[in-house]
């Protein structure tokens, strides 16, 4: 298409303003298009509707772009669905699953051959709108507590199911975002987590201040009582859980995102179960822990306390203090611990004859067996399918010698296998319920760059087989797609995408790249691309892109860069610094006035990831990356896309307006900068025709401004 030109592009509400913020002199032009109610912001927003309108009906994508053959080869590459490991309550089982052409995961409750599906979203909400946020059975397996929100605000409500009957006998407990459900043996009380009412709090700090709290089922919530929380931070997020037998309660805080846990056990045998006697595991320590107490009676603590890439200790829980510690399980020098699980004789059998540990090595994961007592590393280790990533390493309640996981790569949909100790073997215990169409011939590969300031950053390399040579190493220069992150020690490691098969599949290259503030490496990999360090995370990605350049896998003209969230500001960053390196950029859910961006959504949470600008320092850091400030008059800026949610509450979609407005008001080139705007939907799940829609034009967008679509490959 011929993209707009600059007359043509909707007039955004603009002023002079210009701040004094600590010294700065801080700009502020688009400050009007903050508020989503007024006349003027509905005004241009929809303008843009109708400019992005015009676009793609101009688009004229044909071949593997078009519109319905896209929609269908992305139907088909997900058409194997997901499943998820068991969670075993006796032999009764629950687990999530999606065949190819449901909207939503069900949860499913199985007992031997026969199963049945448990709680369908379609079901209480055929709109499709209502996503299922969180579920937890109870500890004998009758009861099930879950959380659904609407219109994708994440503002979960609290019910509870009977299991034989399917009929709600509690609820609904409204203030239940983001709450982990602990529940009592015998299934008549459990600990969660809900915010205070609003109207006791000021209106900005009504997302905030959680408790924690008992509840009693058949009761009303407002009778429910608060056991934790008070006179802690506002902003802080809690984890709750009981021990097996019910006997120790387990509580966790941190403050915001900020990557520091602080943790507390209680015996609740001691005390009234609504004023439970809590004592110190790790408080206020700068390390992240989680701690469980296992079959063996023992408390075992997860830690990066002195070990930035994870450790496990033991003590015992009547004496939890950091100084009675005892280090089982060591750090590795160069994998992160993910995950353990302990095997023993099951039933009254509780000792652990078998420790099993999952690792990140450079994002591939790997898993090993252990001596329980020394943590002395012995030689079988459990077989993976292939060099792709696992998640979760579950094991009965009652114990036993399996142990569940999940099992993906870049070519291969997500499936669980189940670990037998008996045996030493590997099988696959679930596959995903639908047919798989017929796969492209692809290979995918790891390689290294060197950032500025000589760090080694990783990325994984997915191409056609047909498009390589011997070594692995490209033909011919083909349109490149960036997928990046950078933060919140998030880490991208080898996974199932229908995205990048079908790109790959028409001709494309798509790289994911590994940068620092994630956490591939661990912790010091984290904070090496976080506050005052974020500027590394945005050198690692352009380095990546150089690379990709200078190694002929693409070219500034065949470059594009795409990411979400926190990748939205990554992406955002690419596109102000570094607007020679890409001819398009997809920017989803982005935050990018970073001047701001604590006021609005979850910000305030996020100001130990990246600094608070109420801090004459801490400002200085957001000023020197800030997308929305870095915008330059006359520059010659990539092809963009914008995508934002309405119904979206952590990132607020004004971030995505001021800098699409700044960017159509300075750029001096003839690529189109466009937002696309979707209602109903919010920053987290959705359903899967949504996705499907979304992503047919986010890579139409892209196949169009890098060239792919009109020389795609049969």
């Amino acid at each position: 298409m011929t993209a707009p030109s600059l007359r043509t592009y909707p007039t955004a509400p603009r002023t002079d303003l210009v701040e004094d913020l600590h010294g700065h002199a801080v700009a502020d032009p688009f400050r009007a298009l903050e508020d989503e109610r007024s006349d003027e912001t509905e005004a241009w927003s929809s303008a843009q509707d109708d400019l992005y309108a015009q676009y793609r009906d101009a688009l004229g994508t044909a071949g593997p772009f078009a519109t319905d053959v896209l929609t269908a080869r992305l139907r088909d590459l997900l058409g194997a669905g997901f499943v998820s490991p068991p969670a075993w309550r006796g032999e009764r089982r629950f687990f999530s699953r999606r065949s190819g052409d449901q909207e939503h995961a069900v949860v499913v409750v199985a007992e031997g051959d026969e199963e049945r599906v448990l709680l369908d979203p379609v079901a209480i909400d055929p709109a499709g709108t209502t996503t299922l946020d969180a579920w937890q059975p109870s500890k004998e397996g009758h009861l099930v507590a879950y959380q659904v929100s609407s219109g994708g605000t994440e503002e979960s409500v609290l019910h509870v199911l009977d299991v034989a009957t399917g009929e709600l006998v509690d609820g609904p407990i409204d203030r239940a975002r983001y709450s982990p459900v602990a529940w009592l043996p015998g299934g008549e009380a459990f600990y969660y987590v809900r915010r205070l009412p609003p109207e006791t709090l000021p209106e900005d700090e009504a997302q905030y201040h959680r408790r924690v709290w008992l509840h009693r089922l058949g009761t009303p919530a407002t009778d429910d009582v608060e056991v934790f929380g008070a006179g802690l931070d506002h902003t802080n997020y809690y984890g709750v859980s009981v021990s097996r037998d019910g006997r120790w309660l387990i509580v966790s805080a941190s403050a915001g995102t900020a990557p520091r846990t602080d943790v507390w056990i209680a015996d609740l045998t001691a005390s009234d179960l609504g004023a439970p006697s809590f004592v110190d595991v790790a408080v206020g320590l700068d390390a992240e822990t989680g701690a469980w107490v296992a079959r063996d009676g023992r408390l075992y603590v997860h830690t990066n306390l002195d070990a930035p890439r994870g450790r496990i200790a033991v003590t015992d829980p009547t004496a939890p203090g950091v100084e009675h510690w005892t280090t089982l399980l060591a750090e590795d020098p160069t994998a992160v611990l993910e995950d353990v699980a302990f095997i023993d004789g099951g039933g009254d059998d509780t000792t652990p004859t078998l420790l099993l540990a999952s690792w990140r090595r450079h994002s591939v994961s790997e898993v090993s067996a252990h001596d329980p007592r020394t943590g002395g590393r012995l030689p079988d280790a459990v077989t993976l399918p292939g060099l792709g990533s696992i998640s979760g390493l579950v094991t009965r309640p009652d114990g036993g010698a399996e142990v569940w996981f999940s099992y993906t790569d870049h070519t291969t949909p997500t499936s669980v296998h189940r670990f037998d100790a008996r045996t030493g073997e590997t099988t696959l215990w679930a596959s995903p319920p639908g047919l798989l169409a017929d796969l492209p011939e692809v290979r995918a590969r790891q390689i290294e760059v060197t950032s500025p300031d000589g760090t080694t950053v990783r990325a994984f390399v997915v191409a056609r087989t047909d498009a390589l040579d011997a070594d692995g190493r490209p033909l011919a220069t083909a349109p490149t797609i960036l997928y990046g992150y950078g933060g919140f020690q998030i880490s991208l490691d080898p996974a199932f995408s229908a995205t990048t098969l079908a790109w790959v599949e028409a001709g494309g290259v798509y790289v994911v790249a590994n940068l620092r503030g994630g956490g591939e490496e661990g912790e010091q990999w984290h904070r090496a691309g976080m506050r005052a360090h974020k500027q590394n995370v945005f050198d690692d990605f352009h380095a990546v892109g150089d690379h990709l350049v200078a190694q002929g896998w693409t070219t500034p003209d065949q470059l594009a860069c795409w990411g979400g969230s926190n990748g939205g500001l990554l992406v955002g960053a690419a596109l102000t610094q570094r607007p020679d390196l890409f001819a398009a950029v997809v920017c989803s859910a982005p935050l990018l006035d970073m001047v701001r961006y604590q006021r609005f959504g979850l910000g305030v949470t996020w100001t130990e990831e990246y600094g608070d600008a109420d801090d004459p320092t801490e400002l200085g850091w957001l000023l020197g990356y800030s997308p929305y400030h870095r915008v330059a008059e006359g520059t010659a800026y990539p092809a963009t896309l914008f995508t934002v949610f309405e119904g979206d509450t952590r990132v607020d979609p004004l971030h995505a307006r001021k800098l699409a407005a700044a960017l159509q008001a300075a750029t001096s080139s003839d690529r189109p900068v466009l937002v696309r705007r979707e209602r109903g939907v919010g920053h987290g799940g959705r359903a899967l025709s949504r996705t499907i829609g979304l992503t047919v034009e986010q890579l139409q967008f892209v196949a169009d401004r890098t060239g792919l679509a009109a020389g795609s490959r049969a």
